[in-house]
């Protein structure tokens, strides 16, 4: 069984496949042999038997038939001498074929003596049928035959080869006796065969399943794995680590794609730009490690308000931050500004260096508008950084948008 288990999936699938069909081979070389063997039993029954008492009886009708009844109608005068001498002749041949062919069948050593007496007693009459027939050929009269003689031969010949047929008939039955008893256990090895094949195969069958099984049960695991693992090296590839936001990269990819869907779709499309007010000195007040709380800080803010599918938040770097937002009006899009400059301060981080509030804040560069054929791919992120720089002229902690993506209409908040 090691050796199975060593095998490969598409292997073990084959040796599978070669098992049983050498399997079926050998139960049908089984089946033909046992088959032949039964063929050669009905054989010698039948032809060993049969042929023999069907011959025999025709050694007796030929003697009553061809030589008996023939030398009563010559001597009534029913048929001629020449008829007769042919009949006689005809009859006499006949008989000894029979009896040669009879005696070249398979005898069995305790009947060869009565066969001998046979073949003596069939001798005796013949030569005295034919001295009758010599003596009707050289022109004796038919009316001189001794008739009872005659029926006596005959009668003594068919009580001798009635003994003998009798003997055949009780070999007949022996043999048949044990034709049924060598049938019965030629069935039960075929049956026996069967069942031993069969349970071989199922048994085989089922451990190389259970082999295949296993093999498709750890490649699934392996397959899950690697899986999770190309996720994992999808997301780190895709995913700011310290944030858990898309990356710059993932937004390069995910920008050019709805950009391209709007533009189809002629729907609208916003990108906000943020960052952290005054994040520097946040830094160099409180240390990265505060720093780098703001940063997921801000990032939750962002998970939490914005949690469409179709709403990508990404990190673009440092403490600037970007969303993509799709089929968002210019109200809307205002709104999530706005909601999102609130939240970030409800956070209620201190920030003592801050000129905008005593807590962190940001501030949002909006751009939205429906896109067209028309749009400028490279025009949202330079509106939007504009936008952001208006927010910080007006002093932070909110949102400049602008719906005007060629002439820079520019709505304050």
């Amino acid at each position: 069984m090691k050796f199975i288990e060593a095998l490969k999936l598409k292997s073990k699938l084959f040796f599978l496949f070669v098992f049983i069909t050498i399997g079926l081979i050998f139960v049908g070389i089984v089946g033909a042999s046992y088959i032949s063997a039964m063929k050669r039993n009905v054989d010698s029954l039948y032809f060993g038997s049969l042929v023999p008492v069907t011959e025999l009886h025709e050694i007796v009708q030929t003697y009553y038939g061809g030589v008996s009844e023939s030398l009563h109608k010559v001597s009534r005068g029913e048929i001629s001498r020449l008829q007769t001498i042919q009949e006689l002749e005809k009859s006499l041949l006949v008989i000894d074929q029979k009896w040669d062919s009879y005696s070249q069948h398979y005898k069995h050593t305790e009947e060869a003596a009565y066969i001998e007496y046979v073949d003596m007693e069939l001798s005796s009459a013949n030569r005295a049928f034919k001295r009758t027939l010599n003596f009707l050929q050289k022109g004796g009269n038919p009316e001189k035959i001794a008739l009872n003689r005659v029926e006596e031969k005959v009668s003594h010949l068919h009580s001798v080869v009635k003994k003998l047929i009798n003997y055949e008939v009780e070999v007949a039955q022996f043999e048949r006796k044990k034709f049924l008893t060598k049938y019965e256990d030629i069935a039960f090895n075929i049956g026996l065969t069967l069942i031993f094949v069969i349970i071989a195969v199922l048994l085989i069958t089922m451990y190389v399943f259970r082999s295949v099984q296993e093999d498709h049960t750890k490649l699934h695991s392996i397959a899950k794995k690697l899986k999770q693992v190309n996720k994992k090296l999808e997301n780190a590839s895709f995913t700011d680590s310290l944030t858990n936001l898309y990356n710059r990269r993932y937004f390069n990819l995910v920008y050019e794609r709805e950009l391209k869907r709007a533009k189809r779709s002629k729907t609208y499309i916003t990108f906000m730009m943020l960052d952290i007010d005054f994040f520097k000195q946040y830094n160099d007040t409180y240390g990265h490690v505060e720093g780098d709380f703001a940063l997921k800080s801000v990032a939750k803010v962002l998970k939490d308000t914005l949690k469409r599918p179709s709403d990508y938040i990404f990190r673009l770097g440092g403490e600037e931050f970007g969303v993509l937002l799709s089929e968002t009006n210019e109200t809307d899009s205002a709104n999530l500004a706005r909601s999102l400059c609130q939240a970030v301060k409800e956070r209620e981080l201190k920030h003592e260096e801050s000129d905008a509030h005593e807590f962190v804040t940001i501030s949002i560069g909006v751009v939205c508008c429906i896109a067209d054929e028309a749009l400028d791919d490279e025009v949202l992120i330079s509106r939007a950084d504009e936008m952001l720089y208006k927010a910080k002229e007006h002093g932070r902690d909110g949102y400049q948008i602008t719906t005007d993506v060629s002439l820079m209409k520019v709505i304050s908040a």
